[in-house]
C-alpha cells in the first residue's frame, strides 16, 4: 500500500495518534484544535489536521483509527513520524492488556526506531479511572530505555492535561530534532 506520509512544510512534525476504538482520540484531536465537545463517530480511516502547539511548533497531526480491523493498516502511516501519540481510555481496564500489545506492535515497526512517544491516558475525569502510577506500571514503559516518552493524564471531556501534553510533545519534538541533527 505505500506510505500515507505528505509532509508539505520542512518545519512541521509528523505527529500520529493511535490507540484502541473509543479511547477518545478524535474528541482530542478536535479539542486541541479548540473546538467545544462534539458527538463524534468511530473514525474509519484518518482524520488529519495543522495544528500550533506551544512555542510556534507546526504540527500535522494524524488521528487514525483505532478499530481492531483498521489496526493492521497502522503500519502505513509510521513512515516519517516524528512523534507517536499513544491514547489509552484509563476507564476501560479489560482492554488495557490489548492496549499495551498493540502499542508495543507499533514501537517495534522499524519505521519507529528512536521515534519518542507520548501515552495520553484519556478520560481521567471519570471516578472510575485507573490512577497514572498504575497505569504506568501496567504498560511496562520501562521496558524502553531507548527511546523518550512520557505519560500524561488527560481529559479529552473536560480539556484537563492537554497544556501540559502539548508541552509534551513540544519537548519530545526538540528531543527528535536534536537526536537527528548530531
Amino acid at each position: 500500500m505505500g506510505s500515507v506520509n505528505s509532509r508539505s512544510h520542512k518545519g512541521e512534525a509528523h505527529v500520529v495518534m493511535m490507540g484502541l476504538d473509543l479511547a477518545g482520540k478524535t474528541t482530542l484531536l478536535y479539542k486541541l484544535k479548540g473546538y467545544q465537545l462534539v458527538e463524534t463517530l468511530p473514525t474509519v480511516g484518518f482524520n488529519v489536521e495543522p495544528l500550533e502547539a506551544p512555542g510556534h511548533v507546526s504540527l500535522t497531526l494524524w488521528d487514525v483509527g483505532g478499530q481492531t480491523q483498521l489496526r493492521a493498516s497502522w503500519k502505513d502511516y509510521l513512515e516519517g513520524t516524528d512523534i507517536l501519540v499513544y491514547v489509552l481510555d484509563s476507564t476501560d481496564k479489560a482492554r488495557l492488556p490489548e492496549a499495551v500489545a498493540e502499542l508495543t506492535e507499533v514501537l517495534d515497526n522499524p519505521s519507529m526506531a528512536s521515534v519518542p512517544f507520548l501515552v495520553l491516558a484519556n478520560k481521567q475525569e471519570a471516578p472510575d479511572a485507573l490512577p497514572l502510577l498504575e497505569i504506568r506500571d501496567r504498560l511496562g514503559l520501562e521496558r524502553f530505555p531507548d527511546r523518550r516518552w512520557e505519560l500524561r493524564a488527560c481529559s479529552a471531556r473536560t480539556g484537563a492535561g492537554l497544556p501540559e501534553a502539548l508541552q509534551s510533545l513540544r519537548g519530545l519534538l526538540r528531543s527528535r530534532r536534536h537526536c537527528v541533527s548530531r
